[in-house]
This record gives structure tokens, C-alpha cells and sequence, in this order.
């Protein structure tokens, strides 16, 4: 049983003592490919020597993240747009959307930046991976404006209301991915969960943050997404086999990978 973990930031500091045991129990945990979204332009020299070490396994994504978009931003973004242009690696726009939860002093600017990026996904006919806290009705909006168009990507971390799980299936393109709050005693998504289509499920960890139960509070690896793949198997109804097959061929799907 292989499973994929569509979102990790296994580039961070988290992970440079021990990074080589940490994929070799990722392999060893069964997860056969490792998504990796940029967060700004410091930390995309070491996206890319991770990914490039481990050529086959993990692949990189070049975005801005919404907490990153401050009076710097537009030259981020033409970083972004010069990565794109110079290395064809890239296999999303990612990590990019918009959060007001820490802060609402560039609400305008990563409204712009996310509208940018969309651009460039829809140029380089790349999926985006879109970051979400506390603005769904803005992502909702500008998405729309996109409605007809050829872009797809997962919704990174997916927790919305039911209200907005109704909303965001509007777009057919795009998938959900669950990772290890849905194992949180307090969360809402084991009920949201079977609302949603299973070939819309992507899963992911979001390493180093969100480890599942039993790891919770402990630095979030790859290997864990073994805990959230049985959670949801459980909560949907499905054998975890079934599941993983599903979620691996939704994820290289969305991709551009599915042969």
C-alpha cells in the first residue's frame, strides 16, 4: 500500500539534522511521492537542494505564501515569475492564497498577489495550491472571477463550514486536501469529510506543523500521514487500501502526473 503526501516542507530547519532518516521512513511508511510548496524567496535555494537530492521523490512548487506578502511583495512575486521562467521543475503554483488570521495590514496585497499567481499558474498550465485561514469569501471571489477558465489545484488544508464546502465544490478542478487535524479531538471535519466526493481527496501532512494524533505536539513528518490516511479511511467509510490507491491517483492527477 503506497500513499502520497501532497503538501510537506521538509526543506525547513525542522528537518536539516535528520532529513535522510526522515524520508527513509517515509519510504519505509509506504509514501511513494513528496509535493513541496515554496514559502518566499528565502526559502526557495533549499526547495530546491531537497529536491534535486532526492530527484523522483520530492517535487517543488514555487509560490509566494499569504503570511510572506508584506511592502516587499512585488519583488517576490517577479521572483516567483523568474523561477518559473528559468526551471521547468516546478510542478505548481504554491503555496498561494491569502491569511487574516495573524494579520490584515496587506489585505489589498495578497488579494493582488494571489490574482498574480493565478496568472502564472494559468501561463505555465500548473495547478495552484491555495492556502486558506480566515478568508474564504475572499479566495471564493477571486476564484470566481477564473470560473470557466482551465484552473485546477487542491485547497491546502481544507476546513471550511459546509456553507463553504458548497462553494468550493463549484470548482470542478480542484481537490481537498486533509491532513492531520481531521485526528484533533475538537475538529469538524469528521463530519465535513463524507460530504465530499472521494475523488476530490488529496492527503498531506503539512510537515512540520499539524502533526496527527498520537504525534500531536511532536514535529510532523511524512511517515505520519500513515495516521491520517486510517482516520479518514474510517471516517468515510473505506478500507484504508482503497483509500490510499484513490487520494495517490487524485493527487498525481491534479499534478499533470496520472499516467
Amino acid at each position: 500500500m503506497t500513499v502520497i503526501d501532497s503538501h510537506s516542507h521538509l526543506f525547513l530547519e525542522e528537518f536539516s539534522s535528520d532529513l535522510p532518516q526522515v524520508i527513509e521512513r517515509a519510504r519505509m511508511a509506504g509514501v511513494s511521492h513528496i509535493f513541496m510548496p515554496n514559502i518566499d524567496s528565502s526559502t526557495v535555494t533549499p526547495l530546491l537542494e531537497v529536491c534535486n537530492q532526492y530527484k523522483g521523490y520530492c517535487f517543488p512548487m514555487i509560490g509566494l505564501h499569504p503570511t510572506s506578502v508584506n511592502g516587499m511583495y512585488k519583488h517576490e512575486l517577479q521572483e516567483i515569475s523568474r523561477q518559473l521562467k528559468e526551471n521547468e521543475t516546478y510542478v505548481a503554483v504554491g503555496e498561494v492564497g491569502m491569511d487574516l488570521y495573524w494579520d490584515q495590514t496587506f489585505l489589498d496585497e495578497q488579494i493582488e498577489a494571489f490574482k498574480f499567481q493565478i496568472e502564472l499558474a494559468l501561463q505555465y498550465n500548473l495547478p495552484i495550491v491555495i492556502h486558506c485561514r480566515d478568508a474564504f469569501s475572499y479566495i471564493y471571489k477571486v476564484l470566481k472571477e477564473y470560473e470557466g477558465s482551465s484552473l485546477k489545484g487542491i485547497f491546502h488544508s481544507f476546513m471550511g463550514t459546509p456553507e463553504e464546502l458548497n462553494q468550493a465544490m463549484e470548482f470542478g478542478g480542484f481537490m481537498f486536501g486533509i491532513n492531520g487535524t481531521v485526528t484533533f479531538k475538537k475538529s469538524v471535519l469528521p463530519q465535513i469529510l463524507p460530504l465530499i466526493p472521494l475523488d476530490r481527496l488529496v492527503l498531506e501532512t503539512d510537515s512540520p506543523y499539524l502533526a496527527p494524533v498520537p504525534h500531536r505536539g511532536k514535529r510532523n513528518e511524512s511517515a505520519f500521514i500513515k495516521d491520517t490516511l486510517t482516520k479518514v479511511a474510517e471516517v468515510c467509510k473505506v478500507s484504508p487500501e482503497h483509500l490510499s490507491q484513490l487520494t495517490s491517483e487524485n493527487a498525481l492527477k491534479v499534478f499533470g502526473m496520472l499516467k
